[in-house]
């Protein structure tokens, strides 16, 4: 009998965490992937390049460029935080799109993926809510437009369950008519730790591909597909109930470590089994009980505000010259 095990692999999105799967260890090199991390008061930046096709099979990511923002201290609404995390962000981004080769006259289309109806899915509607789109101007009055502004224009376009057509067929009649240099797409994204939930950014140059998240598999925005680079952001909203019982073994392992020499005698196989090994178990226990629930914080209202608000902020910063990073926040409301 032949198990498959990839139905029973950590359900990440994250490259970080992809590359923290296959090699816990940091310091050990992947070929064919390369890593830099910086970590300046609260805010810890890591970069992944997947260079190779052989690094690319060993972490399960596209080839690419991946920035990871984790902010833990986003979780206390410190505003300040939020500030110094939207003007990281920007700064990030802008770099971001000259490494794809757009420069400041580069036309943008930004695309808000997910349900407005469900919570921990609005986030790309939300941030569509909040930037400073401008092609408007451009096409009625474009002699009256300051310098320091590109054209960017964005849309919401829902989801497949309530338009019945695919974000990416909706997507590529906009790209077709407009003729954007390049697509920013926003979108939910899942972790496998809990706490990356609503604190964690990501950015990527492989495009994304809607509802992913939750493991269903739609057509992607992707430059194959659309013709143009596909930048991806997102933030994990949300963990599977599986990944949540893996995570809380750990931090009970972790606990008796510091209590007692005698883990073994209180976890049993627990204590030995690999990370892999024990997801299996787990999902065993729960997917027929259908009990491996996709499972969000209960703040998840004020989190993917704020998150939207840092997204929406640094986009406007990085996009428009004429918008100060000191000031990103009146754009947004």
């Amino acid at each position: 009998m032949t198990v498959d095990l990839n139905s029973y692999s950590v359900r990440t999105d994250l490259a970080l965490e992809s590359r923290e799967i296959a090699q816990p260890d940091s310091t050990i090199p992947i070929p064919g992937v390369s890593e830099e991390v910086e970590d300046v008061r609260g805010i810890k930046v890591t970069k992944i390049h997947v260079q190779t096709e052989e690094g690319s099979r060993a972490i399960g990511r596209l080839p690419g460029r991946y920035i990871t923002i984790e902010v833990p201290g986003l979780r206390r609404k410190d505003s300040q935080l939020q500030d110094r995390v939207t003007t990281k962000f920007a700064q990030l981004f802008e770099g971001f799109l000259g490494e794809v080769g757009l420069n400041k006259d580069s036309k943008a289309l930004i695309v808000g993926l997910g349900n407005w109806n469900v919570t921990p899915d609005a986030l790309g509607p939300l941030v569509v809510e909040n930037v400073l789109v401008t092609r408007h101007y451009f096409e009625i009055m474009p002699d009256q437009v300051s310098p320091g502004y590109r054209e960017v224009s964005a849309v919401a376009p829902g989801v497949l369950g309530v338009t019945g057509i695919e974000s990416s067929e909706i997507v590529q009649g906009i790209v077709e008519r407009t003729k954007p240099d390049v697509i920013i797409a926003i979108d939910a994204l899942a972790s496998k730790a809990l706490e990356r939930v609503n604190t964690t950014i990501q950015i990527a140059d492989i495009g994304i591909h809607p509802g992913s998240g939750v493991g269903n598999k739609r057509r992607g925005l992707t430059k194959d597909i659309l013709g143009i680079p596909c930048i991806a952001i997102g933030v994990p909203t949300v963990c599977y109930a599986s990944t949540i019982v893996n995570n809380a073994i750990d931090y009970m392992k972790e606990h008796f470590k510091q209590e007692t020499n005698h883990t073994r005698d209180i976890l049993g196989m627990l204590d030995d089994i690999s990370e892999q090994e024990r997801l299996m178990l787990v999902k065993e226990v729960l997917e027929p009980l259908g009990h491996d629930l996709v499972v969000t914080p209960k703040e998840v209202d004020e989190f993917m505000e704020d998150m939207a608000n840092i997204i929406a902020s640094g986009l406007n910063a990085a996009l428009h010259e004429a918008v100060d990073t000191d000031n990103v926040n009146a754009y947004t409301h």
